[in-house]
């Protein structure tokens, strides 16, 4: 009796963990079958959604209260799946296996203890751990803001690109330091002209703050200073200390934040990205706006010596470094020339209008043409001892409109005129001319008009602008239109340029001649009339007179 005791119980203990794996395999078959319909409806999200795709392929994304992950695996024949959502504790259980916390714990590593979980007790089960809805959550911005503001974002969020969410499509990279919406951030509508980008405080759910600092993410790729924003995290916006631009010739011109202790060099050298090849130096522009003394804006020159030593900078200075190419000397073009409607100057897109300015400076390799438009004056920059020829070669767009009488283009030196064939030097490969460019000269291209002439009876006879398309009518009206009494049936006789007669069915060309004919018969009596009129009188009255001396009587 002793010894069967002995064996059941021996059989009992040997049965139980059978028991036990059978129990759970029962509970997760049930809560599989609860699940299925959460499940599905996670995946669907997911697949709404790039947010899941983008943060399993990110190996440092970070568990996250909210994320929703999906674990499946296969006991013998039966497939279980789990949805396994992510609350504010961060403590996952596991089916029935155990309790992980994934606090602190990226997706990678997450997954791979969640999956050695499973295998270590149903091995070949074909564990699968994915991300099926990646969470959302709120932070907090204050500080230097129109109003302390909350914002969605999810775990894949840097605090750049929250911070760009609701910017206005603004550029202010050329600030102009008098204007009263001074900013460095683009014109946005959460921060204020006043926003600093170079110390921004997160202090997180635990209470712990840091300070970043996004022109070294931005310029340096630092990402360490453009953090991830987690739940709950508390940004605060400083007000900037000071600003500064600096355009000109240098790599990187823009309006910039400067720290404690940085000033003209820092500015030029590394915010500025250094001096730009041709930058003058000698002759460096400083204005100050925001001193006592100089409120309206106190313009000092300084020097490469100032640069070496770090100038101090005021806040709102803006310093200008031009290029030794502004003093090249330059020509203007008059006359029937074209322009880029959109042009680029070292960098700087500028528009017609800009250019078509007196004294704005262009050169060849400094142009790039979208599409012509015709203008009146432009000013073009050349090299000493440069020939017309190879300067109207090298600016042939220029001279391309239809309009332009290239043939008897000019030159206006010192009121004295000089005939320069642009036609020839674009068209003609073997034409050269000896003629050297000097300060400013003129080179006038004239229009090319053609006119039709119109003669006759018609009340203003005389030359009319050449309209393409346009029939005899149209000149005969612009001629003030027939002379009723003069001509009848609006007879016309048109002539070509070459002095052919064509009908009036034909088209008008350039220099074609109409002329209106004056053959009214009424028109024709009136102008003999009164001679007829005056010779019968006259052989009337010799008559009579004649009669009355009684020399016919005789």
């Amino acid at each position: 009796m002793r010894k069967f005791l002995l064996a059941l119980l021996s059989f009992c203990l040997a049965a139980l963990p059978v028991f036990a794996q059978s129990l759970s395999l029962s509970n997760m078959s049930t809560a599989s079958a609860k699940n299925k319909k959460n499940s599905s409806d996670n995946l669907s999200l997911a697949s709404q959604s790039g947010n899941v795709q983008i943060a399993m392929s990110v190996p440092d994304y970070l568990v996250t209260a909210g994320d929703i992950y999906t674990l499946s695996f296969v006991i013998g024949t039966d497939a279980i799946s789990y949805s396994l959502p992510v609350d504010s504790t961060y403590r996952i259980r596991v089916a029935n296996l155990g309790v992980i916390d994934a606090s602190g714990k990226t997706f990678v590593e997450l997954k791979r203890q969640v999956e050695n979980l499973v295998t270590r007790n149903y091995p070949m089960s074909g564990v699968q751990f994915v991300l099926t809805s990646a969470a959302v959550f709120k932070v907090t911005i204050k500080g230097e803001v129109f109003s302390t503001t909350e914002k969605n974002v999810w775990a894949l969020t840097r605090l750049s690109a929250l911070l760009k969410e609701s910017e206005l499509e603004t550029n202010v990279n050329n600030l102009d330091p008098y204007a009263d919406e001074s900013t460095l951030f683009e014109e946005n509508e959460l921060l204020t002209k006043y926003s600093s980008k170079r110390n921004i405080m997160i202090t997180s759910a635990d209470g712990k703050s840091k300070n970043y600092d996004l022109f070294k993410a931005e310029r340096f790729g630092d990402m360490t200073q453009d953090p991830y924003l987690r739940p709950n995290d508390v940004i605060t916006i400083s007000r900037f200390q000071r600003i500064a631009m600096i355009n000109g010739t240098v790599e990187r011109p823009g309006t910039y934040e400067l720290l404690e202790g940085e000033n003209l060099k820092d500015l030029v050298e590394v915010y500025g990205g250094g001096l730009a090849p041709r930058a003058d130096t000698t002759r460096i522009e400083l204005t100050k706006i925001n001193t006592e003394a100089e409120k309206t804006g106190g313009k000092t020159y300084v020097s490469q010596k100032d640069i070496d030593e770090n100038y101090k900078i005021e806040s709102y200075d803006t310093i200008y470094i031009p290029s030794y190419k502004d003093l090249r000397p330059s020509i203007f073009i008059e006359g029937a020339v074209v322009m880029p409607q959109e042009t680029t100057i070292g960098g700087t897109e500028l528009s017609s209008s800009d250019i078509k300015s007196e004294g704005m400076s262009l050169t060849s390799s400094e142009i790039k043409t979208e599409e012509m438009q015709s203008t009146n004056r432009l000013t073009i920059s050349f090299n000493m001892g440069e020939k017309y020829t190879s300067f109207v070669r090298g600016h042939s767009q220029f001279f391309s409109s239809p309009v332009a009488d290239t043939a008897n283009s000019y030159i206006m030196r010192d009121n004295n005129k000089i005939p320069i064939s642009i036609y020839k030097i674009l068209y003609d490969k073997d034409f050269d001319s000896d003629e050297i460019l000097q300060s400013n000269d003129t080179l006038i291209v004239p229009f090319k008009q053609y006119f039709v002439s119109v003669s006759g009876a018609v009340k203003v006879p005389g030359r009319y602008p050449y309209v393409p398309d346009r029939g005899w009518e149209y000149y005969v009206s612009l001629a003030g239109g027939f002379i009723k009494t003069e001509n009848s049936r609006e007879k016309i006789v048109i002539t070509d340029i070459n002095g052919k007669k064509i009908s009036k069915r034909d088209p008008i060309t350039p220099e074609t001649t109409i002329e209106a004919m004056t053959n009214s018969g009424l028109y024709h009596f009136n102008l003999y009339a009164p001679i007829i009129t005056t010779l019968i009188s006259a052989v009337s009255t010799s008559i009579s007179i004649l009669a009355v001396t009684g020399v016919l009587s005789k």
